[in-house]
């Protein structure tokens, strides 16, 4: 073959060391070359098919459709699948070659292995999802707080970091009681890191902020397949993720009924069973849970399992409100106006007043309320300095109140110093009297204003009738 002279000994080595098969017709169809490739995909040997008309070989069954037609006449590449002997598909790619005067002289197509593309699909997104994986495990173990530490110096806080820092070291299953806001998360932190589990992962779940109808998943994981949307190869759940590490499932009293039981099947077995799979995989987990509500009184409504209630309740910690831990609100206070000026690279200013009215407001939504308002003051600041004119009108108000309610209770001290109730009365009734005399100009309109008569209110003054005193 003339043609065929043209594929040199050089070439067609170069051609045999390729992946992929190498199938070389010319512009009649003619076979030139194949590679030591495209001999494996078919089952063939080079011998039987050089030279022949790739017409004929259609003909005889070496494969199901060509593509060296088309190029020709079109002079533009092209593509499909191709069946070969033994059932093999594989995937075609066609290209012309030109010769000077712009006519295809050859048509080199490139065929790949349908089956084997498929594995390497496979392959890659085995691959994603394990990386896929290890960054969230790395992510995980890396995981901080934002930042915030536990701060408190009065007494119940010390014995709180004490237990902690007991407990922390039991692997015990853990949970953590409080008002929304109070840090539960930062306590749950503390605890990991105080464990034996401190090098691996820390993974924190909110059970209020995912939907029902995805939470099991999420947490458990699910087979390949299990429902409409699914992964092909499956997911790893928070548990598995979480293996070896810790598991901090915030707001557990939020946890639906059905899953409370397979959250007490971890507990007692530390084991798991992804969603539409029916194989059991072992973990080693520790849980912290935590919640701001009264799980007995839950367990009273049937809300909450009663067998899972007594299992989490193996160690047992209240977190204070912020308004219990007076000590705490300026050192707090402190570090969130260092962090967030740091943050939005702002120098501002705070007075002692601001301090003054942080301690006693009742700060409803605790540590959170106290870093968001922070945050706030800085963020919308227009001054280097921020006093209490910058604070929310609520906060003022019930600063106001908490002012007159002190006062009240220092008049009150003052009273009582008077001894019996009589006095105490008496006091009182003297002191009304005149000031309704001076803030009415005279006697008869005090007593009209006051309902009683004028030798009643002399009395109660112990005024004389012959004084000085205007009675009109």
């Amino acid at each position: 073959m003339k043609n065929s002279m043209l594929i040199t000994k050089e070439l067609q080595n170069i051609l045999n060391v390729i992946g992929d098969g190498i199938y070389i017709t010319d512009k009649d169809g003619n076979t030139l070359f194949i590679n030591q490739m495209y001999e494996k995909l078919a089952g063939i040997d080079s011998k039987n098919i050089i030279g022949k008309n790739i017409a004929d070989l259609q003909t005889e069954g070496f494969f199901d459709v060509v593509l060296n037609p088309q190029v020709v006449n079109t002079k533009k590449p092209a593509s499909t699948v191709q069946k070969l002997r033994g059932e093999v598909e594989v995937a075609l790619n066609a290209r012309p070659v030109f010769d000077v005067l712009n006519n295809v002289q050859f048509v080199v197509t490139i065929a790949r292995d349908v089956t084997l593309i498929a594995q390497l699909k496979e392959q890659v997104a085995e691959q994603k999802e394990s990386m896929d994986n290890f960054l969230g495990k790395m992510k995980l173990l890396n995981l901080e707080t934002d930042g915030t530490p536990i701060i408190g110096d009065d007494e119940n806080m010390r014995n709180i970091l004490e237990k902690m820092e007991k407990i922390a070291i039991t692997d015990a299953t853990m949970l953590l009681l409080g008002e929304t806001g109070v840090g539960k998360d930062v306590f749950s932190h503390f605890i990991h890191s105080k464990s034996t589990r401190k090098n691996n992962a820390f993974l924190k779940v909110d059970c209020t902020s995912i939907p029902e109808n995805l939470i099991e998943s999420e947490l458990f994981g699910y087979a390949p397949g299990s429902f409409s949307g699914a992964s092909a190869k499956g997911k790893q759940g928070y548990f598995e993720l979480a293996d070896k590490g810790t598991l901090f499932l915030d707001e557990i009293g939020e946890l639906p009924l059905a899953l409370q039981g397979k959250l007490l099947r971890v507990l007692q077995d530390q084991e798991i069973a992804r969603v539409g799979e029916g194989r059991a995989r072992k973990i080693d987990v520790r849980i912290i849970a935590a919640t701001n509500r009264d799980l007995e009184e839950e367990v009273r409504k049937g809300n909450f399992r009663s067998d899972l209630f007594y299992r989490l309740r193996v160690a047992v910690l209240t977190i204070p409100p912020l308004r219990e831990r007076a000590q705490s609100i300026k050192p707090l206070a402190e570090f969130f106006f260092e962090k967030y000026c740091s943050k939005y690279k702002k120098t501002v200013r705070y007075t002692n007043e601001l301090f003054s009215i942080f301690e006693k407001y009742p700060w409803p939504g605790n540590v959170r309320e106290l870093e968001n308002l922070i945050q706030s003051l800085i963020v919308t600041a227009n001054t280097d300095a921020i006093n209490f004119n910058d604070l929310p009108s609520n906060m003022l108000e019930k600063n106001s109140l908490a002012k007159l309610k002190e006062t009240q209770n220092a008049q009150l001290s003052n009273l009582l110093k008077l001894g019996s109730l009589k006095n105490i009365v008496g006091n009182l009734e003297k002191d009304i009297i005149k000031k309704s005399i001076e803030e009415y100009g005279s006697i008869n309109k005090a007593a009209e204003k006051l309902q009683i008569n004028r030798s009643t209110l002399f009395r109660k003054c112990q005024i004389k009738e012959e004084d000085n005193i205007d009675t009109e």
